[in-house]
């Protein structure tokens, strides 16, 4: 079983301007307490994350309605690493999976937010559906260009029914099939969640 869930620790790098994650206790049994519980704040997207169609797309689905089969089952891990567009070229030559996941050379932990990472060509969003993806994981922190304002890439996952895991810890996975549990938070009415991954 492969753990493929980045860590969650104090000053953990987030999207810039994004809400920072916090832990703080707010009883402790060594102050008399009879219980030690915490707090967290943090943004929806933190680490490994699902996106909701609606955090893109105005009319899109909220969190409750990403139905759970799409996120357990079958899936390919592909080694994408040198691509800094994902283009249909590159993935004519790759096998997929209803579940597709790819690395592109992230590490699993970052020492800051990275600002330059693959995107995904809007062509290749419609090919991927096309193929059958109906799950599209990617190491990455988005799927657009940190600067994008209009998200080409989401939208166009978005209008193809292609749901997207972002932030996956994909480093020392080699590229094969695997069964993928990816559960996020049954958050209500939310944009995204952070997400448990596990690959067997």
């Amino acid at each position: 079983m492969l753990d493929i869930t980045r860590r969650i620790y104090p000053g953990v790098p987030v999207w810039p301007g994004d809400t920072p994650y916090s832990y703080q206790l707010t009883a402790l049994i060594a102050q008399g307490d009879s219980v030690n519980v915490g707090k967290i704040t943090t943004t929806t997207h933190l680490g490994t994350h699902l996106d909701a169609p609606w955090h893109y797309v105005d009319t899109g689905e909220k969190l409750e309605s990403v139905p759970l089969s799409v996120l357990v089952g079958p899936c390919r891990v592909v080694d994408a690493r040198g691509q800094k567009a994902l283009s249909v070229a590159f993935l004519k030559g790759v096998e997929l999976a209803e579940r597709s996941l790819f690395f592109t050379g992230q590490p699993n932990d970052w020492a800051d937010f990275p600002h330059h990472f693959m995107h995904v060509e809007p062509e290749a969003a419609r090919y991927l559906a096309g193929q059958g993806v109906r799950l599209f994981g990617t190491d990455c922190p988005s799927v657009d260009p940190l600067t994008s304002k209009d998200l080409p890439g989401h939208k166009a996952f978005a209008q193809a029914g292609v749901y997207i895991l972002e932030g996956l810890a994909l480093e020392g996975v080699p590229a094969g099939t695997y069964e993928l549990l990816a559960l996020p938070l049954r958050l209500e009415g939310a944009d995204a969640a952070p997400v448990r991954a596990i690959l067997r």
